[in-house]
């Protein structure tokens, strides 16, 4: 693999991650769904031990949420190339949800597949960093 493959890897992943945190503050399920393998798995953090698995159970479980604003803040993407059509990162996640609301502040550890030449989730496993308990 050339430098400049590694990097379009790394580039390609880092942009799921953006453009999945974008999606989902527009509440455009089907679009944020999309970017998961078709057996992909998903916990939110505030749920890590929740596995939500393949399409239909991804799409059930956004829509099944009451409507709400947010705003998702992502930082620290690091993105390990494995191969040509696996890789992993992390990062940092700050979720807005009301103004008098701090935020939550988590993580995410992702794993992503090439799949007809199209970069997707396999995984995204989020947890809190600071727990919301008093």
């Amino acid at each position: 693999m050339t430098d400049n493959e590694r990097l379009g890897i790394e580039w390609a992943c880092a942009r799921l991650i953006n453009l999945y945190a974008t999606l989902n503050d527009q509440a455009r399920w089907d679009e944020v769904v999309a970017l998961y393998a078709p057996d992909g798995l998903m916990t939110r953090p505030t749920a890590p031990d929740a596995a939500i698995v393949g399409h239909a159970d991804l799409l059930a479980a956004f829509t099944s949420r009451p409507p709400r604003t947010t705003q998702h803040v992502c930082a620290n993407i690091v993105v390990s190339v494995e191969s040509v059509d696996t890789a992993s990162a992390t990062s940092a996640i700050l979720l807005f949800t009301a103004p008098d609301q701090p935020p939550l502040v988590g993580t995410y550890r992702d794993r992503f597949v090439r799949i007809d030449g199209r970069w997707l989730f396999s995984e995204r496993r989020g947890a809190l960093t600071f727990s919301t308990a008093a």
